[in-house]
């Protein structure tokens, strides 16, 4: 009779084991490839996210005028340039309300502040004579046109312009930390100080990133002088909170408005 061919129990052990051995090299090596390839991509979008927050400051504060630019290191605060062009004459007379400007391109309108040299004293402390009027309209047109002071007010400017230049502003706009959030507040009106009076709700206050390190926002100006604008470097960390891992995002944006 042909004998049997078939496993003993220790080649089927061994066979077990091997398999096993197998199996958690397997497993061991899918979960660190699916590990570093989500760690590679929290870190792709960390960087992506870096590149978006830095590029909307630096849009927005090369919208500023450069004398309004102001910061006490995790706020920044400016007032937005709308338009700009130049008056034949600054307001005169006891109490003015309106000059003459050459019209803005395109025949297009413009309302806000008006600015004139704002060299010339706080742009947060209105006053008249000062370089901020209250809110004005400037109407379109193809000739020369006036710009009138709204409400029937009345201002001075306390300083010419060497170009006759002036511009047109709008209410001023703040970024702030407060958190891990970096939050955006408009339309609560000219402060004293940086950071008060500020919205606690949309659709003023607009989150721009919710993943920064806390404390971690700065701000610092260099303020504009006749020969060139001024500058504002700002840095930022981003951290993911489950990794623990962190990105640090430096800028500088250089604002070319000129007197």
């Amino acid at each position: 009779m042909a004998p049997r061919n078939g496993f003993t129990l220790v080649e089927l052990i061994i066979v077990i084991v091997l398999l096993a051995i197998v199996a958690t090299v397997s497993v061991r090596f899918v979960a660190l490839s699916t590990s570093g390839a989500i760690d590679t991509s929290a870190r792709q979008q960390r960087a992506l996210a870096g590149v978006v927050i830095s590029e909307r400051i630096s849009r927005a504060l090369r919208e500023a005028l450069p004398t309004s630019v102001r910061t006490n290191g995790s706020c920044i605060e400016w007032m937005p340039t709308v338009a700009a062009s130049n008056y034949l004459d600054l307001p005169r007379g006891g109490n003015p309300v309106s000059f003459e400007a050459v019209p803005l391109a395109g025949g297009l309108a413009a309302s806000g502040r008006v600015v004139v040299y704002g060299y010339g004293g706080d742009l947060y402390t209105p006053s008249s004579p000062g370089p901020i009027s209250p809110p004005a309209t400037m109407p379109g047109g193809t000739s020369l046109v006036t710009v009138t002071f709204d409400g029937g007010a009345t201002h001075r400017f306390n300083t010419n312009s060497p170009e006759k230049r002036f511009y047109v502003v709008t209410d001023p706009v703040t970024f702030c930390q407060s958190g891990r959030f970096l939050y955006q507040y408009a339309n609560y009106g000219i402060q004293n100080s940086i950071g008060t009076s500020l919205p606690a709700a949309m659709p003023n206050r607009e989150v721009l990133a919710a993943t920064l390190q806390t404390g971690s926002l700065n701000f610092e100006v260099t303020p504009p002088t006749l020969q060139r604008g001024a500058v504002v470097a700002f840095t930022l960390v981003l951290e993911d909170t489950d990794s623990g891992e962190s990105m640090t995002v430096r800028q500088e944006v250089q604002i070319r408005n000129v007197p």
